[in-house]
């Protein structure tokens, strides 16, 4: 299943809001921080790792 990148960081916004209640500029941080590691040189080793 293929899922965009920005609906992913979307829906793992949503859940971590819904969860933990942080404040919206962390959660803000966190999502755009994601989004530029993962367009970046470093998206292929991040995701060996996690696979």
């Amino acid at each position: 299943m293929d899922v965009p990148l920005w609906l992913a960081l979307l829906v793992v916004g949503f859940l971590g809001i819904k969860l933990v209640r942080p404040p919206w500029w962390l959660v803000a941080v966190l999502l755009l921080g994601g989004y530029l590691v993962a367009d970046s040189i470093l998206g292929p080793a991040i995701g060996a790792v996690v696979k």
